[in-house]
């Protein structure tokens, strides 16, 4: 790594973050990088920052987030776009999108440093809903974008398109769609395929439908997939990677392709995404 500001942002909620952050900057220091805090993780150590999570996006080279698969998540929508490659730090357990525990970080760091690092680009979802023909929400997902019945009690009824073509209507409690990083998530919950972050589909899960040979389609990730309700029902929402729903009115067209922007994580040189499978489900391997 030729240019060495790192921005460090931690969650100040995990335990042992202001003593982790103590040690990263040391680290950081030690090798020589130019270590900058984000204003709340300042504070968890007694100094003082005015950087935002936004601002550090804007002037570091490299990012480091202290906490959670879902800190990176909250991060990633706070900073916005353009953003530096990201390298997260888990506090907890070993995360999919946080492959780094604490006790590996001078490791990783060295191979950071040495450019030895893998850098792993995930494809991002760009939603838009169209009200009237004109564009009337946009935004963009990391794990997937979920259109569900909110607060009703009654299925709802969504038509189904890929790059124009009808592909079915779902009667179900909602519908995800997921890019490969998100198909360990909210999808999987629902019963949708494990895909591998460079496979280059996103996967289409209903939620609970209603027909049981509605099942998880998955398409290439060039395809422009297209939604909305087929009846005139009110109160369906949007949900961007789990964050503020959208409500829709009947008649609006929901949009999902992919972004132009990707996301770069960091991980170790010797940590496969299929390791972190084993590791996560506790595969063993073995028939017992």
């Amino acid at each position: 790594m030729d240019r060495k500001t790192v921005g460090l942002i931690a969650n100040i909620a995990k335990p042992g973050a202001a003593e982790l952050v103590k040690v990263i900057r040391a680290e950081l220091l030690r090798t020589e990088t130019v270590c900058v805090l984000e204003s709340l993780t300042a504070s968890l150590i007694g100094e003082v920052s005015e950087d935002s999570v936004r601002s550090l996006a804007r002037r570091c080279d490299l990012l480091i987030c202290l906490g959670g698969d879902g800190t990176l998540l909250q991060m990633v929508h706070e900073s916005g776009f353009p953003l530096p490659p990201i390298l997260g730090v888990n506090a907890g357990t070993l995360g999919f999108l946080t492959g780094v525990g604490p006790a590996e970080f001078t490791r990783v760091w060295s191979q950071v440093i040495a450019d030895e690092a893998v850098l792993s680009a995930r494809t991002l979802l760009a939603v838009e809903v169209l009200r009237g023909g004109e564009l009337f929400h946009s935004d963009y997902s990391l794990n997937e974008v979920v259109l569900s019945r909110g607060e009703r009690s009654r299925l709802i009824r969504l038509h189904v398109e890929i790059d124009g073509v009808a592909l079915t209507e779902y009667n179900a409690d909602g519908l995800i769609v997921a890019t490969p990083t998100g198909s360990t998530a909210y999808s999987l919950s629902a019963g949708g395929p494990l895909l591998a972050p460079d496979s280059g589909v996103f996967v289409i899960t209903p939620i609970c439908p209603h027909v049981l040979t509605n099942r998880s389609v998955i398409v290439n990730d060039a395809a422009s997939i297209t939604m909305h309700s087929s009846s005139l029902q009110h109160g369906v929402c949007l949900t961007s990677d789990g964050r503020d729903a959208q409500f829709l009115d009947p008649g609006d067209i929901v949009r999902i392709r992919r972004a132009p922007e990707v996301l770069r994580l960091v991980f170790p040189a010797d940590l496969s995404f299929f390791e972190v499978l084993r590791l996560k489900f506790k595969w063993s391997g073995t028939a017992v």
